[in-house]
């Protein structure tokens, strides 16, 4: 390793370092109030976050390797339109903030507990197996990001770098829980926005690169082997319908996300959600073009990149050839930090579901042990770890891995999510048959027909949801059959 890849690496184990020893302070601190740790104190962080910690924990949460890695190597394909895809979950958290404060006001802690409300235990138990497997492919995505930059960085092995990652991140939520989590995401949000933007700038002004008109201009002239212009620069490469189709993609996923819903849930009210969504989606917004900035660089300004292919961690070749070694550190430490912080969040999400959904209805037959359930959430976390790294050693392109799981956590429930909040005719067979057929729409779309004109799965597959549990519930009416009640909505 050179001294950049050195300094580089000394800040990112640094900061992986701090985000352990934070989580072992929340820890300890909870323990010297001489408090018994129930388990929605471990997984909801006792439903006290206020509207800034919210919304960093919902930026961060969100904002992890498909959000910054992802993005920059996509610049290849897309140019700079690569970062609708952070755009749109900027356009979907405002979205989302008009129903955020229901969320709240539903009195559960995950979204099969809600549809379970509604729809009953079929229902209950296909969400919570289909938002469990989701979470573990999300997981396995945060990890492939990291360790690319590890890879990047010390020239480890990808597989050496994914068990640390994965070790690393086990450590600090399990550690503290939900607590520790958000206490974590407002350090990460500081790296990531920060570190990330002032990196940009000093990467797009070193003298090679010759500032941002220097940077379009050459940009906008380059061609590929074939004599065709690459279109970097381009907003509106990435096509019309799969920008609709992320708007789409974020507007289901976020009220049927475990790790998303699960902050909204979190929120000290219902007001604090809202505002907590909109600020979310006004920083991701605005983050966006960073990481495609820094991801056109590679491109553009390194030789012979472009032509090498767009499988390569565009963001952390462009960091590490034009920035100073500290600066190299602080912007690749973020990229950690968003995908250590999406990773948490998958796992405290995966621990939820399970033990609320699973082991204490259906395994320890209903019976609450708080002591009991933050151990099994703890084991949960290190299974949720254990099948990520999997994921990630044996998948490779990130964004493709989170599409997947975003189609098979919302295709389905959306539609009976939101009518099971705001629907007062639907029926539980409707629910059970929408969730079933929406799912197996959207994978037929993906993994059939192959995504076709761009457009994201979620799109049929929530068309098809909707239509299913309108229909069905007209047709049991019609037999007689009576809607179920409407979820109890309580400010406490």
């Amino acid at each position: 390793m050179n001294s950049t890849q050195i300094t580089a690496l000394i800040i990112i184990l640094l900061y992986m370092a701090a985000t352990v020893a934070l989580g072992l302070f929340v820890s300890q601190r909870k323990r010297n109030k001489a408090e018994k740790q129930s388990n929605d104190d471990f997984l909801m962080a006792s439903k006290s976050l206020g509207p800034l910690v919210l919304a960093g924990t919902l930026f961060a949460a969100n904002t992890g390797g498909a959000s910054t890695t992802g993005i920059a190597t996509n610049v290849y394909k897309y140019g700079l339109s690569a970062s609708w895809y952070v755009i749109a979950a900027g356009i979907g958290f405002v979205l989302v903030s008009f129903i955020a404060p229901f969320f709240r006001k539903a009195q559960a802690s995950t979204v099969p507990e809600i549809i379970s409300k509604r729809y009953g235990k079929g229902s209950h138990i296909f969400t919570a197996l289909t938002s469990i497997t989701a979470l573990f492919m999300a997981t396995g995505a945060q990890i492939i990001a990291t360790a690319s930059i590890i890879n990047v960085v010390t020239g480890f092995e990808f597989n050496i770098a994914a068990i640390i990652t994965t070790i690393i991140v086990i450590l600090y939520t399990m550690i503290g829980g939900y607590k520790s989590v958000t206490a974590a995401n407002m350090m990460h949000v500081l790296f990531i926005t920060i570190g990330m933007t002032i990196a940009m700038f000093i990467v797009v002004n070193n003298s090679a690169v010759g500032g941002f008109s220097a940077l379009f201009d050459k940009a906008s002239a380059m061609t590929d082997v074939s004599g065709n212009n690459y279109n970097f620069v381009s907003m509106t490469k990435i096509g019309l319908p799969t920008i609709i189709g992320y708007i789409a993609m974020y507007f289901m996923t976020f009220p049927t996300g475990q790790e998303i819903v699960q902050t909204y849930c979190s929120a000290k009210d219902g007001q604090s959600a809202k505002v907590g969504s909109v600020i979310a989606g006004l920083v991701s917004a605005a983050y966006a073009i960073v990481p495609a900035i820094l991801g056109l660089v590679a491109y553009v300004a390194i030789d012979g990149f472009a032509a090498d292919g767009a499988q390569k961690n565009a963001l952390a070749q462009a960091t590490i050839t034009f920035a100073p070694p500290i600066v190299s550190g602080i912007v690749l430490a973020a990229v950690v930090a968003a995908t250590m912080s999406s990773a948490s969040g998958n796992m405290i999400g995966t621990a939820t579901m399970f033990t609320n959904d699973i082991f204490r209805p259906y395994i320890n037959k209903g019976v609450r042990d708080d002591l009991k359930e933050v151990w099994i959430s703890r084991i949960t976390m290190v299974v949720v770890g254990s099948v990520g790294l999997f994921i990630a050693i044996t998948a490779s392109n990130i964004i493709s891995v989170m599409m997947g799981a975003f189609a098979l956590r919302s295709a389905g429930p959306f539609a009976a999510f939101i009518c099971g909040l705001f629907y007062k005719n639907v029926t539980k067979r409707a629910g059970f048959y929408s969730i079933v057929t929406g799912t197996a729409v959207a994978a037929y779309w993906i993994y059939v027909l192959k995504t076709p004109y761009g457009l994201n799965a979620m799109v049929p597959g929530g068309l098809v949801a909707f239509a299913v549990i309108f229909l069905v519930s007209a047709i049991d009416r019609s037999m007689g059959v009576k809607p179920q009640p409407m979820i109890e909505l309580s400010d406490k």
